[in-house]
């Protein structure tokens, strides 16, 4: 895995790359730049009282890391062949946490645009699928990972207190455009920015859309700084990620004068490099939403 990773993936080709692992009869994929290295469990230390998802806590080279049941944080059956499950170590929102999983197969390099977004029959704010992937008549359900962690840990989410500790603040007339494929996030989101005075604020589930509209704006002969102030994106989204969309908007005479903020839990110092590749004008790592309302008003006030 580690060797795997020393292929990078070009910034801002709208590619990544998937690790299909399985838990129970589900084929399901994690985005291998959140995976630090797969190995074989290890002995695992109970904590009395713990949330029931987590088995406990390992010790990897020093350090003391989680660990999550897959199994029951999705409530999947049991593995057949115990013998075969691995432990995923992976970083996201600066954390690192160790994810138990019954088997993993292998590593599939794809484009965003085939990675469909879940029907609206199954994704609710609840949903812990952000997407889906066809691979040979087989489907691998792309796990949410950052909410299979907030379900565990509230506090590690995006939380209303921290834009109120801000105080009254007039923002009103400010309008920004959020790329975010989570319906729970865009929620949080949407109240957050609401209390800290941004209610102008137009959300699209992925980079498409959201290049979409921005475009629609400078058809119709508008500048685009008079309708729009900033853009907000995620990274990880269907169709067309948010360092594709960076790029295309940085490329793009008419409008690469926006700012474009990126807000994810990939924000690492190994990764933070790929943001600065497509011109990103500022990377925040979830779920520092007080840091992205001071990032927001040094932008555009």
């Amino acid at each position: 895995m580690d060797q795997h990773k020393g292929i990078l993936l070009e910034s801002g080709t709208n590619e990544l790359e998937i690790v299909e692992f399985t838990v129970g009869h589900n084929k399901l994929g994690i985005n291998v730049i959140k995976v630090k290295e797969i190995i074989q469990p290890v002995k695992v230390t109970k904590i009395p009282h713990s949330h029931p998802n987590i088995d406990g806590i390992i010790d990897i080279r020093g350090e003391i890391l989680p660990v999550v049941n897959v199994e029951r944080a999705i409530g999947s059956t049991p593995s057949e062949n115990p013998q075969n499950e691995k432990f995923i170590v992976t970083e996201f929102n600066k954390t690192k946490i160790v994810f138990r999983v019954h088997a993993v197969s292998q590593i599939h390099r794809i484009s965003w645009d085939k990675i469909e977004k879940p029907s609206d029959m199954y994704q609710g704010l609840e949903s812990q699928i952000t997407g889906v992937l066809k691979i040979q008549d087989e489907m691998v359900l792309l796990l949410d990972f950052e909410k299979i962690v907030v379900d565990i840990n509230p506090e590690s989410g995006i939380r209303l207190d921290q834009i109120k500790k801000l105080g009254k603040r007039e923002r009103s007339e400010k309008k920004l455009v959020i790329a975010e494929d989570s319906p729970l996030l865009r929620k949080l989101l949407q109240d957050t920015l609401a209390e800290a005075g941004f209610i102008h604020v137009e959300f699209f589930e992925n980079g498409k859309d959201a290049l979409l509209y921005l475009q629609s704006i400078i058809d119709t002969g508008k500048a685009i700084e008079d309708e729009v102030q900033i853009v907000i994106t995620d990274v990880e989204m269907p169709q067309m990620d948010g360092h594709h969309l960076t790029r295309r908007i940085k490329e793009d005479q008419a409008l690469t004068i926006l700012p474009v903020v990126i807000f994810s839990s990939l924000i690492t110092d190994d990764l933070r490099h790929k943001g600065k590749m497509v011109g990103a004008s500022a990377q925040i790592s979830k779920p520092e939403i007080n840091e992205l309302v001071h990032k927001i008003d040094e932008f555009i006030l």
